[in-house]
């Protein structure tokens, strides 16, 4: 017997639903997910820096002393290997300026905000205290 296809609504009925913490990498149990969303994002600016200023990969490659094909696979978000101190450096190469502020911690857990001046923040990574 043929079994009826299942309406959107029926569909969406049967769609199980969670609600993530605002951090993929945690939600998916990754070691350091604070840092690894970090580089996320800076990488996301990075991208952006190179669409702005209307760059192929070959270009940008070669002013932040890489291969096309590293750039690419950077692009695409294998950061492994890459400090956030040099995904900042490539970031004042393509000729944007970094800010960092330091402010009191206002809950249990201290945070890191990472976002672009275009943008307003929509993001809040938590960094655990060292001991």
């Amino acid at each position: 017997m043929k079994r009826k296809a299942q309406t959107y609504e029926e569909k969406l009925a049967d769609t199980r639903i969670e609600i993530g913490s605002g951090n993929v990498f945690a939600d998916l149990g990754f070691a350091n997910p604070e840092e690894m969303l970090a580089k996320a994002q800076l990488v996301s600016e990075i991208q952006k820096a190179i669409k702005k200023k209307k760059l192929t990969q070959t270009e940008a490659a070669e002013m932040l002393g890489l291969t096309q094909p590293k750039l690419s696979i950077l692009l695409q978000g294998q950061f492994k290997g890459y400090s956030t101190d040099r995904l900042i450096r490539f970031l004042r190469i393509l000729g944007q300026d970094i800010d960092i502020f330091v402010t009191p911690k206002l809950r249990k857990q201290a945070h890191l905000h990472v976002y672009s001046s275009l943008e307003k923040p929509s993001f809040a990574i938590t960094v655990k205290p060292h001991r």
